[in-house]
């Protein structure tokens, strides 16, 4: 999934934090964290797609994923 077509950073919207349809990743991320249902977030945030829950943790997944630099 290319979750660049989903995720916006506008430095006037939650101080450029990245954002789906003007809601924080983070804030779908925290959700998702603490046991709340897709399903849940879909219903209580009806403009999400579930491409858009999707696209926030491939995001996560990208950030995530960094080399680590080792000394022998």
């Amino acid at each position: 999934m290319n979750y660049a077509d989903r995720i916006t950073f506008d430095p006037e919207q939650c101080g450029g934090r990245p954002c789906i349809r003007h809601l924080r990743v983070k804030d779908v991320l925290d959700m998702l964290a603490s046991g709340v249902s897709e399903a849940q977030i879909l219903k209580d945030y009806s403009f999400l797609e579930p491409e858009d829950i999707r696209g926030c943790l491939a995001f996560a997944a990208d950030h995530v994923n960094y080399p680590v630099l080792r000394s022998f």
